[in-house]
């Protein structure tokens, strides 16, 4: 014992004359050697491997040998040890140690708050404090470091590089990564995983989402709904409203993929997988000239682009699906990722089930009951995603990807007259996608990436309606081709270039079978699109600027489009910043709705081409001005908005109005304000938005031309609160309130109308009325803890209206059958208290 102490206080007195001595110049560990072998004549005996790259203060020259030896055991992670009086063995260390740094940005010196720290394979992870600070115990010698944050290029370190005996942490510079010009404006922003861009572009990164009220996982689509200016008028993903257009016009693309399917339960939930979707770009307005199509908004959803060192994964349960992921290393410069979910609702059967199922199918043949008819339904989703991920060099990266998601039902119908006659209904709803990517650095200053996909989306049903006997088959398919070549030039540190060239071909198809009596329908449209583009991106100091201009070519139509596009941002003082954003852009795909019961009545709308006539292509035109406050991790926005959208039709507005079975062609104008205040610290956030919005029809061919659009909603209000207990617990409340969307109702005491041998409803004026306003209030709970080491869990639970409110989300009328003079009052509900729980496990 009593030698122990002394050695002890030798290392001690040597580590602070080591101390003492820092900042003379360190030489290689391997000339030191060399030096101390003269000195005192022995002969070290070592691995090159083990020696090579270190560096040292030399200890005072003063010392002896054992002395010196001691000064190299406590400065360096090697074990020096006399075999005898002439030889010296080195050897590493079979042990842990504690590791300590300060994480800065490399050019402002600022600390980074938030970046994530991961000891691959053991488990340990942490993230830096608000001084950038983090500190871990228990590091082994041989592991490796990863420390990520977003905007910053991910850097790993090994073990022996963090090591310091010094008592102060080790300051470590993070360079931007080569988005830098798109770098992070807010990096908490609502909650953790929620960013706003210096573009006015909002980020999600799904693996550092926090909690928002009645969510539990980091759904996509849901989460940008708590922006202001995103609706969902009948609380379907599948139906988003981004400044008062249709969910046709949000343009979606998965890892360079052109989407045309975005949900499961025909809605409710997102189809993409949220755990190797890691990042989600939500664009209003002021798009780069590198995308078109979606006159309303831009979705850019990208997986994981990094190859990775270690094998992770995870899996997981809620009371709707189960899914895994795996992150598989192959080589050193090969990495596999997959993922997979499938619904368990065939399975079992949950409270949650029975709410989606029932708000799903409530408007459609499955819930309607037929007389002397009984019925069952059996419904299941799955998707699927697998990415290769392949580092030809340092220059040189190649990507591969595929996508599918599929919904599946089979409905039965049993005449109970007859006990045995029993008839089958079935519907299919598939997108797959593949895609491909090679990104280049030629050099410091120019890349390129070369994209190609082929993306297939198609529904097909089988409708046989027992009561008179008659087969319904119907068809919709979209099959689309893509190439881009895109190349960027950076002329200096301010100022890059974009140019690029895009090609897409897109063909759909729409069939309809009819048995008893016999009908068929079938039309084949395709159209062939060549764009080029070019962009400058400008940012220095307080100023940015993106501006830029895309020219579409249309084959079919031997038609030019220019599409200017410009994205302005100016920092005024410390705390305020204005910013102006415009744009054109053009659509020439959209959906139609053709038939009250088309595909069941489940899935109403069906894609069809433009024509260019009877379906013109839809041209928007979009400005916003805004003013922002960020000071004191506050955050204040104000911005308004104008935007028409020009060669919308009246077949895919879902008109129930006189209008209804009308073909024209008109515009729509939304102008408006949208608010938002935000406060976030370590341990809580809130914040409370408000979007005013008038949104207005202009039809020259109706009377009359101008009324309230479907999704006119004038006001909306959403607030929410995280509070985080513990680093482990956190919770989530939040309301949201709106005005009830407009319907038309009959005219009073001449309800319904004669045409030909049809009667229908006799509408008033279109859009003159207003559901009752929604109100629902949501909240979550989260809660994650360690099973070992190396494996992490999340018990998350939530609660959608949790008061229960019975919001009417739509409401219709149709003929009485029994008296063709009257209407038949038809509300659509939306869900009533639904709770929901999941159990995930990460590793």
């Amino acid at each position: 014992m009593a030698y122990n102490k002394y050695l002890i206080c030798i290392i001690f007195c040597l580590h602070l004359i080591g101390y003492s001595q820092s900042k003379e110049n360190k030489i290689p560990l391997t000339q030191l050697i060399t030096k101390i072998e003269k000195q005192f004549d022995v002969k070290f005996s070592y691995a090159v491997e083990d020696v090579t790259n270190i560096a040292i203060t030399p200890p005072n020259e003063m010392l002896s040998l054992t002395q010196t030896l001691a000064y190299l055991n406590a400065n360096v992670l090697l074990n020096f040890k006399t075999l005898d009086n002439r030889y010296v063995t080195v050897s590493v260390l079979n042990k842990t140690f504690t590791i300590c740094s300060v994480l800065l940005d490399s050019n402002s010196k600022t600390p980074l708050i938030g970046a994530t720290i991961h000891i691959n394979n053991t488990g340990l992870h942490t993230v830096s404090n608000n001084k950038g600070r983090f500190k871990i115990n228990g590091i082994p010698i041989n592991a490796f470091i990863t420390i990520s944050y977003i905007g910053y290029e991910e850097k790993i370190y090994t073990a022996k590089q963090l090591f310091s005996t010094v008592d102060s942490c080790i300051e470590l510079l993070l360079k931007p990564s080569k988005e830098e010009l798109n770098q992070v404006l807010i990096t908490s922003f609502l909650t953790s995983g929620l960013q706003k861009y210096l573009d006015g572009s909002t980020v999600l990164n799904t693996k550092k989402f926090g909690i928002l009220p009645g969510l539990i996982e980091p759904d996509i689509l849901q989460s940008i709904q708590a922006l202001p200016g995103i609706e969902s008028t009948n609380e379907s993903i599948a139906n988003i409203n981004v400044r008062g257009g249709t969910n046709d016009q949000n343009l979606m693309i998965w890892d360079n993929i052109k989407m045309y399917h975005s949900g499961h339960f025909f809605g409710l939930i997102s189809a993409y997988n949220p755990n190797l979707t890691n990042k989600v770009e939500v664009i209003k307005n002021g798009t780069s000239a590198a995308y078109s199509d979606g006159v309303s908004s831009t979705i850019l959803m990208h997986t994981n682009d990094k190859v990775g060192n270690s094998f992770s994964g995870g899996a997981g349960i809620n009371l709707i699906s189960a899914d895994a992921f795996l992150e598989i290393p192959l080589a050193a410069n090969l990495q596999l990722d997959i993922s997979g979910r499938r619904s368990v609702t065939d399975l079992i059967n949950t409270p949650t089930f029975t709410n989606y199922f029932d708000r799903s199918f409530q408007d459609s043949e499955i819930k309607r009951n037929s007389e002397g008819v009984n019925t069952n339904s059996d419904f299941y989703f799955y998707d699927y995603t697998a990415k290769l991920l392949f580092d030809l060099n340092d220059k040189h990266e190649f990507r591969a990807n595929i996508i599918g998601i599929n919904n599946a039902l089979v409905y039965n119908e049993i005449n109970s007259n007859t006990a045995t006659e029993s008839k089958s209904s079935s519907l299919a709803q598939k997108n797959v996608g593949y895609g491909a990517n090679w990104n280049a650095n030629w050099n410091s200053k120019f890349n390129t990436q070369l994209i190609g996909y082929y993306s297939k989306y198609n529904i097909d049903a089988i409708d046989y309606r027992i009561i008179n006997e008659q087969q319904l088959t119907e068809a919709n398919e979209v099959l689309e081709t893509g190439i881009k070549l895109s190349s960027n030039y950076t002329v200096s540190k301010f100022l890059k270039l974009l140019m690029g060239y895009q090609f897409t071909e897109t063909g759909m198809l729409n069939q309809t079978t009819v048995k008893n009596p016999d009908y068929s329908s079938t039309k084949k449209d395709v159209l062939a699109n060549h764009a080029f583009y070019v962009e400058t991106e400008y940012h220095k100091n307080n100023s940015y600027l993106r501006i830029g201009a895309r020219l579409n070519y249309y084959e079919k139509f031997k038609k030019l489009l220019f599409e200017p596009r410009i994205n302005f941002r100016q920092q005024l003082t410390a705390a305020f910043s204005i910013k102006f954003e415009g744009e054109f852009k053009n659509q020439t795909s959209t959906q139609v709705i053709d038939f009250e019961d088309d595909f069941l009545g489940v899935e109403k709308r069906r894609w069809v081409l433009v024509n260019n006539n009877t379906i013109p292509i839809a041209k928007s035109k979009q400005a916003s001005l805004g003013i922002g406050f960020k000071r004191y991790k506050l955050n204040i926005d104000l911005t308004g908005f104008y935007k028409i959208v020009d060669g919308i039709t009246a077949s895919n507005q879902g008109f129930y109005n006189n209008f209804q079975y009308e073909t024209a062609n008109g515009i729509y104008t939304n102008k408006g304000v949208e608010f938002l205040i935000n406060k976030t610290t370590q341990k809580y956030s809130t914040w409370l938005s408000y979007t005013f919005s008038r949104n207005d029809y202009e039809f020259a061919s109706f009377t009359p031309s101008e009324f309230p659009n479907n999704v006119d909603i004038r006001h909306s209000f959403s607030v929410g609160y995280n509070y985080s207990i513990t680093n482990n617990f956190k919770v989530s409340i939040g309301a949201n309130w709106r005005n009830g969307q407009p319907y038309t109702t009959p005219v009073t005491g001449n309800e319904t109308i004669k045409k030909g041998n049809t009667t229908r409803v006799n509408y008033d004026a279109p859009n003159s009325q207003n559901l009752d306003n929604f109100m629902r209030l949501d909240a979550s709970l989260s809660y994650s803890f360690q099973l070992s080491k190396k494996i992490k869990a999340n018990l998350n639970a939530g609660v959608i209206n949790f008061t229960n409110e019975k919001n009417t989300i739509n409401r219709y009328y149709k003929v009485d059958p029994t008296t063709t003079d009257k209407t038949i009052q038809v509300d659509n509900k939306s869900l009533g208290i639904t709770p929901n729980a999941s159990l995930r496990i990460n590793f």
